[in-house]
């Protein structure tokens, strides 16, 4: 299973942030550009932090977004 960084899976929380706030609005070309830049950045840290882990860039990809949209619940003891 891929393990993806923590600067990795922010990138991820923001680009869906971002996503999520573009599409709650109607859509201009100046709304979505956030949304296009988080995105863009996120697929750039997806592709390096693949190529220097030797992770399947997929597989790395939906696990950063699965840890921001399905976190597992703490343990704490």
């Amino acid at each position: 299973m891929a393990k993806p960084s923590d600067e990795l899976i922010e990138l991820a929380r923001a680009s869906l942030a971002a996503q999520e706030k573009a599409l709650s609005e109607p859509y201009t070309e100046e709304r979505w550009a956030p949304w296009r830049r988080a995105a863009e950045a996120f697929q750039a840290a997806v592709i390096a932090e693949a190529e220097a882990t030797e992770q399947g860039r997929y597989a790395l990809e939906m696990a950063a977004k699965r840890a921001v949209l399905h976190p597992e619940p703490s343990i704490e003891g």
